[in-house]
């Protein structure tokens, strides 16, 4: 396996009017089901286990960002028709973050010891000749190296389900946006 993964790059034709807003909505509208074998990889992640509603026990029919919001990550930005970030804290002080009154601000200067802090993006851009680009990275920050190296053996573990999931998932956007143009434009 080769760590990063490779950059992909997927783009959605739209007319000039609907350039981002179908995009950007099919971003914030894609659910679990509509993303190939995410059951079974967070299915596999979870052992098997049910659970409470989480990213990694996300219901159908349901806004997958909406569910990561609502049970444990933090919109940390949000540039309507253009960049979505969220983030999350794991670790230690995950259980704490997630209890306390969390906010962009407070993320920011989370520096715990033994906490590592996520965040995520989905990105449009102009691609030229009415299309877009979708473009998502997450970054981590390890406030220590104890929790630099525990994030790493964890990453490692999930990194290959993680990174099928995205690239599932912005194809689930993709399908998502083309549809929403084709309904636009008819």
């Amino acid at each position: 396996m080769i760590l990063p993964a490779r950059e992909t790059h997927i783009s959605a034709a739209a007319s000039r009017l609907d350039e981002f807003a179908p995009v950007y909505a099919a971003i914030r509208a894609v659910g679990p089901d509509e993303i190939a074998l995410f059951h079974t990889l967070t299915w596999i992640r979870r052992f098997g286990r049910r659970g409470p509603d989480s990213i990694i026990n996300a219901p159908n029919r349901q806004p997958i960002l909406d569910t990561a919001i609502r049970t444990g990550f933090l919109l940390l930005a949000e540039d309507p028709g253009r960049e979505i970030v969220v983030g999350a804290v794991m670790g230690p002080a995950g259980p704490e973050w997630a209890r306390s009154k969390r906010s962009p601000e407070a993320f920011k200067a989370l520096h715990t010891r033994y906490a590592a802090k996520i965040a995520m993006n989905f990105r449009v851009e102009p691609a030229g000749a009415g299309e877009c680009r979708i473009l998502t990275e997450t970054r981590v920050y390890a406030t220590s190296p104890p929790a630099a190296r525990a994030f790493a053996v964890y990453w490692r573990i999930i990194y290959p389900g993680s990174a099928l999931i995205r690239r599932m998932w912005l194809r689930a956007i993709q399908r998502r946006a083309e549809a929403e143009s084709k309904s636009v434009t008819l």
